[in-house]
């Protein structure tokens, strides 16, 4: 569906040449929920403008949906982003035209008749859960409710392909959700593919597919959300899993548990996966004469599997909590030991 091949991005600005985008390489399949996610100034949304031709490479070829993006210019271009729908993180309404009107500015653009502007606002209405107020004007509206207007008027045109640049961004934790559940739904119904761009690991871990990550114009890291969360291989990606496995207060909860129990081992477990799911720790209890503190844990959804992480402190006889660490491994269960006291 998304081909980018060897494309580079520089911009000349007065302090000289900038390169934004540098020999990134990436397919996104048709139906598929992509997401991009790096720090300010990693390049994401350059790299997502290319897409819908806002921004042309300096090098490479951007190819979406069978449409060379990156050489194309003009009517054939207008065609090309009729097939590209995009949501953005400050909705970017029209403030004088009610939702209705909004919906069916694409439609207006594209010389679709009155009667089959209406029959298709009235079907994006419903499927945005916008019924009834559809003659509200976005000042009337919540954040929430906004995005969802900017949603359907993006898929206005049935386009192929939906671009998000920071879609949730400007929204609270509760309609971040919301919205989140809405595009998987939209992805189900419709077999859209979906890319998106965030600095947020909760956006990736909750309804993308893959991920790449980037920094300083570079895809550092790439591949099946579980595996990204399950074996993290880059500092970058590191520090993101970590935004939704471990929470801030983490480490001061380690380090006073430590004061606290200086005897024994402490244990960071990683569940993926079906081991997820499985009565593991109440296992341990039953067949190991040891005592097991939980410090802090955490089981996540992606739509790949459920991934979890829990601090656990083990005391007792060192040849009986080394058996239990085993026994740990044997059930496909990762863990590292974070100390020995």
């Amino acid at each position: 569906m998304i081909s980018i091949s060897s494309v580079k991005k520089i911009f000349s600005t007065k302090n000289g040449k900038v390169t934004a985008v540098d020999d990134i390489n990436l397919v996104i399949n048709k139906g598929e929920i992509f997401g991009v996610i790096g720090y300010s100034g990693a390049g994401k949304s350059t790299l997502i403008r290319m897409l819908n031709g806002l921004e042309t490479p300096t090098s490479g070829s951007v190819v979406v949906a069978d449409r060379e993006v990156s050489k194309i210019k003009g009517s054939e271009l207008r065609q090309a982003r009729r097939e590209i729908g995009m949501i953005f993180q400050h909705f970017n309404l029209l403030w004088s035209r009610t939702v209705r009107e909004n919906i069916a500015f694409p439609l207006e653009i594209a010389g679709v008749p009155k009667s089959e502007r209406e029959r298709k606002v009235n079907e994006l209405i419903k499927l945005v859960g916008l019924e009834g107020r559809g003659d509200s004007y976005p000042s009337q509206l919540s954040g929430g409710q906004k995005q969802r207007v900017g949603i359907a008027r993006a898929l206005a045109n049935d386009p192929k392909v939906l671009l998000c640049d920071e879609a949730t961004s400007a929204l609270d934790p509760q309609t971040t959700d919301a919205i989140l559940d809405l595009l998987v739904d939209i992805n189900k119904r419709l077999g859209l593919t979906i890319v998106l761009i965030t600095h947020e690991m909760h956006v990736i871990r909750k309804i993308c597919h893959r991920v790449a990550v980037m920094e300083a114009g570079h895809i550092v890291e790439m591949g099946p959300v579980l595996d990204v969360f399950k074996s993290p291989e880059q500092p970058i990606t590191k520090r993101f899993v970590q935004q939704v496995t471990e929470p801030e207060e983490s480490k001061e909860t380690i380090e006073h548990l430590l004061e606290q129990y200086p005897d024994g081992q402490l244990v960071k477990l990683t569940f993926v996966g079906e081991s997820a799911e499985q009565p593991v720790i109440a296992n341990l209890i039953r067949q190991f004469n040891i005592g097991v503190n939980l410090v802090q844990g955490k089981v996540s959804q992606t739509q790949n599997g459920p991934y979890g992480t829990l601090f656990v402190h083990l005391t007792g006889a060192s040849e009986e909590v080394n058996k239990a660490v085993e026994y740990l491994k044997e059930q496909k269960v990762s863990s590292e030991v974070i100390t020995n006291a």
